[in-house]
């Protein structure tokens, strides 16, 4: 597969990622310990190389079976986990204070199996704690060896200057793709001035640009919290993946594949992290590395997404009060 270069200090990562946190956490269903690291291993024998966790995901479990999944190939691998949520919840709330930041990253090093951490992410901005005091505490520990690089999620364009500006930002996480495009306005302009890298996560629209969710979720699911999966909500954007799926067809692709393929089209310096828990979907996702766009697909698929108004926020107001703006 090939590579792409986040940021200018060096990290270079497979085209495409693995999201790890659906593999116990997404769905309510996950995989048994076993499977998550066969199919973490399959991964990486395909290719991939740029593996995504959080502390938060469990909470900690996820990390458990990122390290002893990825262990045997640690040398090969890049390897991305985050700090700042309390307790590790998002739901109880934020906290980046540096003693926190600092605790954190010791449980995840020993949770990853590991002696550094390739990319450590702030996950959410906390307002609370001056960003300038999270990068340089983040600097200490890339200083101490303990950190590579410095990642930023969901973070808006002021806190991604000031971050930078103590320490480099290599690479910025948060949500895009043709079901959330926000992004273009004012985050991809700024990471291309600033040179950042940028790692969408929910590549796929939480799994429905794949058209495998036409219905009513089941009751486990947690996506059932996000305002675009109700029921009603679902029916009503169906006409995206409809749209989609016609073009899809004419180019003999899924429609996830021409997802991934559109993402990767945008800049040489996005490489998106979908996750699955399934091998033929992980398969699947790989493929659309190898799918070129032309220019004229490219203008008829922006022309056709931005034809449709989609229903429902991304997210419920407990979370969407944590996006830094």
């Amino acid at each position: 597969m090939q590579k792409r270069k986040l940021g200018n200090n060096g990290l270079e990562v497979s085209a495409l990622g693995f999201g790890c946190m659906g593999l116990n956490f997404l769905d309510g269903k996950g995989l048994d310990k076993k499977e998550a690291i066969t199919l973490l291993r399959n991964a990486v024998e395909r290719g991939v190389n740029f593996f995504d966790t959080a502390e938060a995901y469990g909470p900690y479990t996820n990390e458990e079976i990122v390290g002893e999944g990825l262990k045997p190939y640690r040398k090969d691998v890049v390897i991305a986990t985050k700090f700042g949520c309390k307790d590790a919840s998002p739901a109880v709330g934020l906290d980046s204070r540096p003693e926190t930041i600092r605790a954190v990253t010791e449980a995840s090093l020993k949770r990853l199996k590991t002696d550094y951490i390739d990319l450590l992410y702030q996950h959410r901005v906390d307002p609370y704690v001056p960003i300038e005091e999270v990068a340089g505490t983040v600097k200490d520990l890339i200083q101490e060896g303990k950190v590579k690089y410095f990642g930023l999620s969901e973070a808006g364009v002021k806190t991604i200057r000031k971050a930078h500006s103590v320490q480099p930002v290599s690479a910025l996480q948060s949500e895009y793709s043709l079901f959330w495009r926000e992004p273009e306005d004012e985050i991809i302009p700024t990471l291309e001035e600033l040179g950042i890298g940028f790692v969408p996560f929910s590549p796929l629209g939480k799994g429905f640009l794949t058209g495998a969710i036409n219905t009513k979720l089941e009751a486990v699911d947690r996506r059932n919290v996000l305002p675009r999966f109700t029921e009603e909500n679902i029916k009503a954007n169906w006409v995206l993946v409809k749209a989609l799926s016609e073009i899809a067809q004419e180019k003999n692709v899924t429609t996830g594949q021409l997802a991934l393929a559109w993402l990767l089209a945008q800049k040489s310096w996005i490489a998106p992290i979908p996750g699955t828990t399934k091998l033929h979907r992980l398969e699947e996702n790989i493929a659309s590395t190898n799918i070129i766009l032309t220019q004229d697909e490219l203008a008829n698929i922006d022309i056709t997404v931005k034809g449709i108004t989609l229903a429902g926020d991304r997210y419920p107001e407990f979370l969407a009060k944590q996006i830094d703006k």
